[in-house]
C-alpha cells in the first residue's frame, strides 16, 4: 500500500467484464475507496505470499497458539523453544481463555523458512489445540541479538 511519501505510478489493465463486476462488488462491500486501492491491497497480499515462499526473505509475523496449559511439560517446552530461538522471538503475550486453555501470541522476525520451522516445532507439540504462523513483509526496527555464550 502506498504511504504519503511513495511515488505513484499509473498502469492500465484489461480484464473480462465478469471479473470487473466482481471487483466492483468487492470494492463496494469491503469499503475500499477505489478500484486502485483494492487492487493495490490484492497485489500486496500476493507479494507477501510470494515472499513467504522465498526461504531467505526476512519477514515479521506472529505464531498464534491456543494450548492446554494443563498438559504436563507443555508450557516449559514452549518457553524453551522461545529461548532457543531468541534471535527470532521478539516478544510474547499470553492470555488465559479458560481454566485449561491459553492463547499465546508470539512476535517473530527472521528468514521465512526459519520462522516456519520454529512455528512447526511449536504447533506440533502435544497439547497445542490450534496453531498458525502469520507472516508479513514489513519489518520491525532491528534489535541487537544477544552475544553468544
Amino acid at each position: 500500500m502506498e504511504t504519503g511519501k511513495d511515488k505513484v505510478s499509473r498502469i492500465s489493465i484489461s480484464m473480462p467484464e465478469a471479473l470487473l463486476e466482481g471487483l466492483d462488488l468487492m470494492v463496494a462491500k469491503r469499503g475500499f475507496e477505489s478500484r486502485s486501492q483494492a487492487i493495490c491491497d490484492m497485489i500486496s497480499h500476493q507479494i507477501n505470499e510470494y515472499n513467504q515462499q522465498q526461504g531467505s526473505t526476512v519477514m515479521t509475523g506472529t505464531v498464534n497458539l491456543v494450548y492446554n496449559h494443563s498438559t504436563p511439560g507443555l508450557t516449559k517446552k514452549l518457553h524453551d523453544l522461545q529461548y532457543e530461538y531468541i534471535d527470532e522471538v521478539i516478544s510474547n503475550l499470553n492470555v488465559n481463555l479458560t481454566h485449561t486453555n491459553t492463547l499465546s501470541i508470539i512476535l517473530v522476525q527472521g528468514p521465512a523458512d526459519r520462522l516456519n520451522m520454529i512455528a512447526d516445532k511449536m504447533t506440533t507439540l502435544r497439547g497445542v489445540v490450534h496453531g498458525r504462523l502469520l507472516l508479513n513483509s514489513y519489518l520491525i526496527p532491528p534489535i541487537h541479538p544477544l552475544p553468544k555464550a
